[in-house]
């Protein structure tokens, strides 16, 4: 039950850092120093992606559902409803990149808007 729990654990975690990946630069535009969190964190998304590696949380969780006996036929709510946003069927190499440029689009529009935001801010 223990290493259920943690692995569900680790699968949150894993899906609160691809929202990260993805949206955080529009926290940035609130708070301009977590920057230096997100713009580290994002190229390690488009590097995971357009690299075809495997993110170190995925075989983490995997272990720990394993020490927990497996899941079974049995499926929590992250499993049936979160697992499919996280674990996209049919994922391939063109899937891969084209969530890399996603996620660069993403955070090219939004960090243009804080570097026009700072610069009229610094025209006052």
């Amino acid at each position: 039950m223990v290493y259920k729990v943690l692995a569900d654990i680790i699968f949150m975690l894993h899906l609160f850092f691809i929202v990260f990946v993805v949206l955080g630069g529009i926290l940035v535009l609130r708070w301009e120093k977590l920057v230096w969190v997100h713009i580290p964190l994002a190229l390690w998304g488009v590097i995971v992606e357009w690299g075809n590696f495997i993110c170190p949380l995925t075989p983490l969780e995997n272990k720990l559902r394993e020490l927990g006996g497996g899941t079974g036929f049995e499926l929590s709510f992250t499993e049936q409803y979160l697992y499919p946003i996280v674990y996209i069927d049919n994922l391939n190499r063109e899937v891969q990149l084209v969530l890399g440029l996603i996620v660069l689009f993403i955070n090219f529009v939004v960090y243009s808007m804080v570097f026009l935001r700072k610069k009229n801010h610094e025209k006052r």
